[in-house]
């Protein structure tokens, strides 16, 4: 903090400390600053605002109506020696300990899961590199990644370069920017790992607890419900794990669904907060278990498939599908939207958080709808195919199948036609208007007319 802040500090003429029952105190000083003190361990984080400004926004953040049911104030909640309640001031460690998240994922994706890729054999695809060429790379970069045939044939005319040759370029300098496969292996590996714990640090957690299964439990004695250490640190390390991902999102693999994915993110992080807030503990450990453990499945099998262990993939596919379809679409439904809509009712009347919390619940409900559609098209099409097909959210490489379609083309104005192997089941690419009939195949590969 500069010298102007700390002697503004010594300058505070104190008026009035109030203290909220979330532990934030507000030094109210002369007429121009206010410095807010949130309680981090022994230490305060002071932070300056406008006197007025900051004087509304603390008192009307944390009005007791918003947080807690009609007839409970923040002095119900306050703390003794024995009673722990949730303070919102405990959610400031979960920034830290994402921190410390990322810093465990980098290590672990660079010692554990790269060389596994490698034993495994997860081969990255050879990408030719777009020739260097500023004008198209400032399109590139600046207008358009994917540009129409319109923009195609000024960009050639700007650069005297054909449009093929233009459209070659853009395909290759979009494939640069696609993850490889041994990145997309490390993620999964990273995911797994900390689902698989997750999961069942959860079961651990919960497995004696009366509300994982009277689920009215849920409500007995609430708001007033104490703490226990291990809901503590199972909160914190959801909570943790997914601000890592909101701090990794620029570098992770982008999927089709990426809005879906940071809608899912921020509805997941203010979902653990507003809950751990306002005491709604239980809801919130069966909301994180449930969401667990459709995952687990998940990331193993994006894990086969990048190593084509084709039926294991669609094994584990099968599995992940059943396990989210009724994770998703009837327990979750049942044991979290229900409860929280009706069983909550017989404990206390509605008030804002009783919406908040369940409009958060339905936004998460109406992802689980969006990608249940996505998971019975696939399984739609394995049962009509006998094999998985190529997951809907992934974004596929170009070059392959262009680049042969080029050749074949310029190959067939020469009368000939081309054959390679183009995909992983090393199949030949024929030209479908003329059979392999009254052909004679030469050394070289290539065939020619009786």
């Amino acid at each position: 903090m500069s010298s102007r802040y700390w002697r503004a500090v010594q300058a505070i003429v104190v008026y009035e400390v109030e203290l909220s029952s979330n532990s934030i105190y507000v030094l109210n000083a002369h007429l121009s600053a206010v410095f807010y003190a949130a309680k981090f361990s022994d230490q305060f984080i002071l932070v300056s605002l406008p006197s007025r400004m900051a004087r509304s926004l603390n008192e009307w953040l944390w009005q007791h109506e918003f947080w807690l049911p009609p007839g409970i104030t923040w002095e119900d909640m306050e703390e003794s020696e024995d009673v722990h309640y949730p303070q919102p001031r405990d959610l400031l460690l979960s920034i830290p300990f994402a921190l410390i998240l990322v810093v465990i994922r980098c290590a672990f994706e660079r010692a554990i899961a790269l060389p596994l890729s490698s034993k495994l054999g997860v081969r990255d695809k050879h990408r030719p590199k777009a020739q260097p060429n500023p004008m198209l790379e400032t399109f590139y970069n600046t207008c358009c990644k994917n540009p129409e045939e319109g923009e195609l044939l000024s960009l050639a005319k700007q650069c005297d370069l054909p449009v093929r040759k233009v459209e070659r370029w853009f395909r290759r300098r979009r494939n640069t920017d696609r993850p490889s496969l041994s990145k997309k292996f490390c993620e999964a590996c990273w995911r797994f790992t900390f689902y698989f714990v997750s999961f069942f640090t959860g079961l651990a957690v919960l497995y004696d607890k009366p509300w994982l299964w009277d689920h009215r439990e849920c409500w007995t004695g609430y708001p007033q419900q104490p703490l226990q250490p291990s809901l503590f640190w199972y909160y914190l390390l959801e909570l943790s794990f997914y601000w890592s991902l909101v701090f990794t999102l620029p570098f992770d693999v982008k999927r089709k669904d990426f809005k879906e994915q940071i809608i899912h993110h921020a509805a997941t992080i203010f979902l653990i907060s507003f809950s751990y807030c306002a005491n709604y503990i239980r809801i919130g450990t069966l909301v994180m278990v449930i969401h667990d453990a459709s995952d687990c499945f998940l990331e193993p099998t994006k894990i086969f498939n990048y190593m084509k262990w084709k039926k294991t993939c669609d094994s584990l596919f099968m599995i992940f599908s059943a396990v989210f379809l009724i994770s998703r679409l009837v327990i979750f439904p049942y044991t979290v939207l229900y409860n929280t809509y009706y069983y909550s009712m017989e404990i206390f009347q509605p008030f804002f958080g009783y919406y908040f919390m369940n409009a958060l619940l339905i936004t998460l409900q109406l992802l689980h709808v969006f990608w249940s559609c996505l998971i019975i098209h696939m399984v739609y099409k394995f049962i009509l195919q006998g094999t998985m097909e190529k997951d809907m959210r992934s974004d596929t490489e170009e070059s392959d199948k262009d680049e042969e379609r080029e050749k074949i083309s310029e190959k067939e104005k020469n009368g000939i036609t081309y054959f390679s192997n183009v995909t992983s089941n090393n199949y030949i690419q024929r030209n479908e208007s003329e059979p392999l009939n009254n052909r004679n195949h030469l050394t070289n590969g290539h065939v020619k007319e009786r």
